[in-house]
């Protein structure tokens, strides 16, 4: 059974359209980045998976509970991080989970135990005596985090869990999410494309409300590209490179001394650079370069952006 199913999930706010027939899966065990511009609809879609909003049309469902008709199950598989975290400044670490433990349900018996497990899952061991309002950013993104795992949900939520934290801190909440990945399924909201690469096995991409990317990132970076340098004085570069088979992008990308940089892309899975070197060498131009170009997650969500910038055009 998956642990998220939502089927042509659709929200609007009056003439807003924030979600429009959004469908996807996820399965017990996956991490999950979930990126988009801001508002694409990623905080819309976490409300309605949180239970926080209804939508308009569409069906969501938590290891097979339907949210709309019974949130409260469904909201016991949850752990759920916003971007402003739910803390109380006066209360001490230890006071505040204590709380969060009664309200998600856990059994009086098993308190202490899961808040020891918790406290050392996330590194609040020196803290639990100290009020939140004194903790460091850091310390706090931990409290939450705490305060989300706290009743062993199956599958966590977390939106930008490392907004306005120092490097340090980040490395730290990146290890600390890849451990909580063993136990829960994990789908992590977040704009630091580095964040996904480092944790995420799978990326959704959402932009005007439409999901642009399912897939794996392997396969996402996977897109078949070269860079291919040639003598500055050669003409026709462009239209000899489009003629090759499968390639559907030239464009310059800078020099190199006497050369040209070009990157060419190809909608082939065909290997791209024995292909440039066949069609190459029956020219008589110089070529100083000539390599592939591995596909970063950065310029996948580049390249989306811009087909989603022509289609609404």
């Amino acid at each position: 059974m998956e642990a998220i199913a939502i089927d042509k999930l659709s929200k609007s706010y009056g003439r807003i359209q924030a979600l429009s027939e959004v469908s996807f899966k996820i399965l017990p065990g996956e991490v999950i980045g979930l990126l988009g511009p801001n508002g694409a609809g990623k905080t819309t879609l976490m409300k309605i998976l949180t239970g926080y909003l209804e939508p308009d049309e569409g069906d969501v469902r938590v290891h097979g509970i339907d949210i709309m008709t019974d949130p409260l199950a469904a909201q016991r598989r949850i752990g759920y991080l916003p971007e402003s975290a739910p803390l109380y400044g006066e209360m001490l670490v230890q006071e505040y989970l204590e709380m969060m433990a009664a309200m998600r349900g856990v059994a009086p018996d098993r308190r202490h135990d899961r808040m020891v497990e918790v406290i050392r899952a996330t590194g609040l061991t020196d803290r639990v005596v100290q009020p939140i309002s004194t903790l460091s950013k850091g310390f706090r993104q931990r409290v939450g985090i705490a305060q989300a795992i706290i009743h062993e949900p199956d599958l966590l939520i977390l939106d930008e869990p490392t907004t306005g934290l120092d490097p340090a801190q980040i490395v730290e909440i990146r290890d600390l999410i890849v451990g909580l990945a063993k136990t829960a399924t994990v789908l992590l909201s977040t704009h630091i494309l580095s964040e996904v690469e480092a944790t995420c096995e799978r990326v959704l991409v959402i932009m005007q409300g439409q999901l642009r990317a399912d897939a794996k990132l392997a396969e996402l970076r996977s897109a078949n590209a070269a860079v291919v340098a040639i003598e500055a004085a050669a003409s026709g570069v462009a239209d000899v490179l489009h003629k090759i088979d499968g390639v559907t992008s030239v464009e310059p990308a800078g020099t190199a001394g006497d050369f040209t940089r070009w990157r060419v892309i190809s909608g082939s899975t065909d290997e791209l650079c024995p292909a440039l070197f066949e069609a190459l060498r029956t020219t008589r131009w110089k070529v100083g370069e000539l390599r592939p170009e591995p596909k970063t997650l950065e310029r996948v969500f580049r390249d989306l952006a811009e087909r989603a910038g022509q289609v609404a055009s």
